[in-house]
């Protein structure tokens, strides 16, 4: 099912799955009217702050999930899936339960003509906390980490996100885990959103054209159809019923 929503209704929506126990899987497809700052669990504090330089309108609120910001709006198709406990999904651990719902929106790209890839992890990967807007890069990281924006979610990748072949990042992910069950959602770029409004919002506005880089979009990509963002919810929402039902 394709629902147009704000970031509250979404939220919402899984929340009172996961707040109950999850009998089967259940998904929801979203579209996002209007533009919304959403951050990561671990930047709760920084909400006054970020809601204060945010321009006329534009919400912000605070996702469950760990992970960076994230700017929704009509650029963005996001996907919600909720599972039970002992689903098959689940069954290779945290890392690799991505790895399904990753690919899955890699294809569907690529059915579109966007050259996409889900990116396997190199190495053992842990759950890393969102960066904070000025903290200083760690020594310690080499220099194709040092190229990223870990305040944003677009900023980074994580196994199992979806690149263009360039690889800039199309759609990110992240998932809860609770008593009654598990969520993943996942946020894909259709069109290439304004990086200024969120890097001036969370007060690091010279990390914008790194975004830029770092990102693509699908339309963006060379050879692929000329698809709305409804065209591409309906697809989606179509392989997650082969994939779930």
């Amino acid at each position: 099912m394709q629902v147009a929503a704000t970031i509250a209704e979404e939220h919402a929506w899984v929340a009172g799955l996961l707040d109950a126990t999850v009998g089967r899987a259940q998904w929801r497809v979203w579209l996002y009217p209007a533009a919304e700052i959403v951050l990561g669990c671990s930047q709760r504090a920084l909400h006054a702050d970020v809601a204060q330089r945010a321009p006329a309108g534009v919400r912000v609120t605070v996702r469950p999930s760990g992970g960076g910001a994230v700017l929704a709006g009509p650029w963005m198709v996001g996907a919600s899936v909720v599972v039970p406990l002992g689903h098959r999904l689940l069954s290779e651990g945290l890392v690799a339960s991505y790895r399904w719902l990753g690919e899955l929106h890699a294809q569907v790209m690529r059915e579109a003509g966007v050259d996409a890839r889900a990116v396997a992890p190199q190495r053992p990967s842990q759950p890393m906390q969102a960066q904070q807007p000025g903290q200083p890069e760690s020594s310690q990281r080499d220099e194709a980490a040092a190229d990223t924006v870990r305040w944003a979610c677009f900023g980074s990748l994580s196994p199992w996100e979806v690149t263009d072949a360039a690889g800039r990042k199309l759609t990110g992910l992240a998932q809860q885990r609770r008593r009654g069950g598990v969520a993943f959602s996942a946020g894909t770029l259709v069109s290439r959103p304004d990086w200024r409004l969120l890097c001036e919002a969370l007060g690091a506005p010279g990390d914008a054209p790194r975004l830029e880089r770092l990102t693509g979009a699908c339309d963006e990509a060379p050879g692929a159809e000329a698809i709305d963002a409804l065209e591409w919810a309906e697809r989606l929402d179509r392989a997650l019923a082969i994939a779930l039902d």
